[in-house]
């Protein structure tokens, strides 16, 4: 499975995965005003500014999944419901681990939906610990939305 950086022609794919994704994990799990923010359009502004962080799977102009790092953080993970169970986004995962780790980063960590438990599983399963409940500041609309989510963390050894 080949892992690229991300082309800027291919952000309206990314984000109609991206927003797809989002409304099934997260549409009954997040707060209604949360929801309203979280357009096609809000998906397309963040991928653009984290272009240069983007990695995806998937031929030229039709990715199938993709991963964003940010600092120490695994910041975004989705994949198309067509690629769900075929390695895609364990791939996906392990090249952000990697990166994190060339990086310098020691822990790195993750914010998951509460309630999300099909992320949750699939975390777990590549051992990253549940460590808590915190309350992370989303980038929503021109300013910042508090939510609760559970922190995860994994040692990158």
């Amino acid at each position: 499975m080949t892992i690229r950086d991300a082309e800027a022609s291919e952000i309206n794919q990314l984000a109609t995965i991206w927003f797809d994704g989002w409304r099934d994990a997260h549409g009954q799990l997040v707060p209604e005003e949360l929801a309203r923010l979280r357009t096609l359009k809000s998906f397309q502004e963040r991928l653009m500014a984290a272009l240069d962080r983007v990695r995806v799977v998937g031929p030229a102009d039709a990715p199938i999944g993709f991963c964003i790092t940010k600092g120490s953080e695994l910041n975004q993970l989705y994949v198309s419901s067509q690629a769900r169970g075929t390695g895609v986004a364990a791939a996906l995962i392990l090249d952000a681990e990697r990166r994190l780790s060339t990086d310098g980063v020691l822990k790195a960590w993750l914010a998951c939906a509460i309630g999300n438990e099909r992320a949750a599983r699939f975390y777990e399963k590549r051992d990253w610990i549940r460590t808590g409940t915190v309350i992370e500041q989303l980038e929503a609309g021109s300013g910042t939305f508090p939510l609760e989510v559970w922190r995860y963390e994994k040692l990158l050894t």
